[in-house]
């Protein structure tokens, strides 16, 4: 006796008549945690802060090149990297190159949920159940909850009290990173003017071997 189908099963099945046209985050509320796309965790932030949003296509390079630049200037004192869904983990990514690129940076880490919503459209092969003929394509609007993440980065000092913060990091230099192969040939390699000065000694000619003996 076959058993009869599960309810997500025939959801999947239906599904895969769809296509996903466009995804684009949905207000719910104002506020600090409200999940409009303007909004932002950090109400205190410094005048003419940069706000880096990442997306899930987003290059690195292209966006820690603004930011580097951006936090070279001296009027600029903090930017925030936020990203949702499958962005956070490339938000992180950003962040963490940031603050090896400039030391002495505070950095304080907010997590939250958005509200995202889902376009999805009928595949073109043949009309939906119930769709009449000649009418466009049904489309199916899906709203979900995804994390979203937001780091601040800061010249100036943080309150260290306040949920998620880390005070900067000491990373070594490349100065001391160069000077390991000098030690190393120091010990054993005979320096590039010691094996020139070995090879430029002259040989003992003919005739001061024959006086020698």
């Amino acid at each position: 006796m076959a058993k009869p189908a599960s309810p997500r099963s025939g959801q999947r099945r239906r599904m895969e008549n769809f296509r996903k046209v466009r995804s684009e985050e949905a207000p719910v509320g104002g506020g600090a945690e409200g999940g409009g796309p303007g909004s932002s965790p950090f109400a205190d932030l410094a005048p003419g802060a940069v706000h880096m949003r990442v997306k899930e296509g987003s290059k690195i390079r292209n966006l820690l090149a603004f930011a580097t630049a951006s936090m070279a200037q001296p009027a600029t004192r903090a930017i925030v990297f936020s990203g949702c869904g499958r962005a956070t983990t490339k938000t992180v990514t950003c962040a963490e190159i940031l603050k090896r690129r400039l030391a002495g940076l505070h950095q304080v880490t907010r997590l939250r949920y958005r509200s995202v919503r889902e376009v999805w459209q009928s595949l073109p092969p043949g009309p939906t159940p119930g769709q009449k003929p000649g009418e466009p394509a049904a489309s199916l609007s899906v709203l979900k909850n995804v994390p979203s993440l937001a780091i601040l980065l800061s010249k100036d000092a943080l309150d260290p009290c306040q949920p998620g913060y880390q005070p900067p990091s000491s990373h070594p230099g490349p100065s001391s990173q160069t000077a390991a192969p000098a030690s190393k040939r120091s010990l054993g390699e005979p320096a590039a003017g010691e094996g020139s000065s070995k090879r430029l000694q002259p040989e003992p000619s003919a005739a001061e071997e024959d006086q020698t003996a």
